[in-house]
């Protein structure tokens, strides 16, 4: 599974890996023909009314373990710093996590402290390094994303963003992405810089599939925006409902079912 993964990254043919955040969403979309997912670390703790960053490390490993089995296709995860500062913790959460049938991870520098969000550039190699030496120790080798969390946090500097991906990439990561990048020329300055998969998140204004694609990118990803989608959609017509006294569903919903159909077997 986690060779298939890694063979799914390629330069130019972006593999397109939206985000679940249940088993029925995880099933939906394989059922739409995505050839990998990954969980979302905001998507998954809405699901406990909780906001992003208030998950455990057993809760997360338990997650990517339901998701993981209840789908045929590699499932990476959203493990936000791996639980931990310091490289050892680190490698455990990754190894604890190739116990779940994942096919990779991702190991971010955002700190979730205000007073220093994001990791110093040699600890933050140094906890990619942790990470991809357990990740590829494991009888089912991990693919391991290091993720640059600068551009989110208030560091609006793509260079220094470009200079700890190749400190990741020496460290022994297996795909880069850096949340953030806004424009196609921030994207190419990106994926001319390394050498490894680059990994993009998109959203609304983000370069379109084809766009990225002619600039070099790997992988595509969505974060949490498709369960925040979902949510509200349900805000939409519980709103109706409260407000107006009426429920008109969207026409959309019609051809959902025949996908939820697909989807929702025994």
């Amino acid at each position: 599974m986690t060779t298939r993964f890694l063979e799914l990254h390629r330069a130019g043919r972006p593999l397109l890996q939206p985000n679940a955040w249940d088993i029925g969403s995880a099933r939906i979309l394989v059922a739409m023909g995505f050839e990998a997912i990954a969980t979302t670390s905001s998507g998954f703790a809405a699901t406990l009314g909780r906001p992003d960053g208030g998950v455990t490390r057993d809760e997360a490993l338990e997650h990517c373990r339901a998701l993981a089995a209840a789908v045929e296709i590699p499932v990476a995860a959203d493990l936000e710093d791996c639980f931990a500062a310091a490289p050892d913790g680190v490698a455990e959460t990754v190894r604890l996590a190739a116990e779940t049938g994942l096919a990779g991870c991702s190991v971010e520098d955002f700190t979730r402290d205000d007073d220093a969000p994001i990791y110093d550039v040699e600890l933050a190699a140094d906890r990619v390094r942790a990470a991809a030496e357990a990740a590829h120790s494991q009888p089912d080798r991990l693919v391991v994303t290091a993720r640059a969390e600068n551009l989110l946090h208030g560091v609006d500097d793509l260079d220094a963003t470009i200079g700890r991906l190749q400190a990741y990439q020496g460290a022994g990561a297996d795909v880069l992405f850096a949340p953030g990048l806004r424009t196609l020329e921030q994207v190419r300055a990106v994926v001319s810089s390394v050498d490894l998969p680059v990994n993009v998140l998109v959203g609304a204004g983000s370069p379109s599939v084809e766009e990225l694609a002619s600039v070099g990118v790997a992988r595509i990803s969505v974060g949490g925006s498709f369960a925040f989608v979902a949510y509200d959609a349900m805000v939409s017509v519980a709103g109706e409902l409260r407000e107006q006294g009426t429920v008109t569903y969207p026409e959309s919903l019609r051809a959902a079912r025949e996908v939820f159909a697909r989807a929702f077997t025994a």
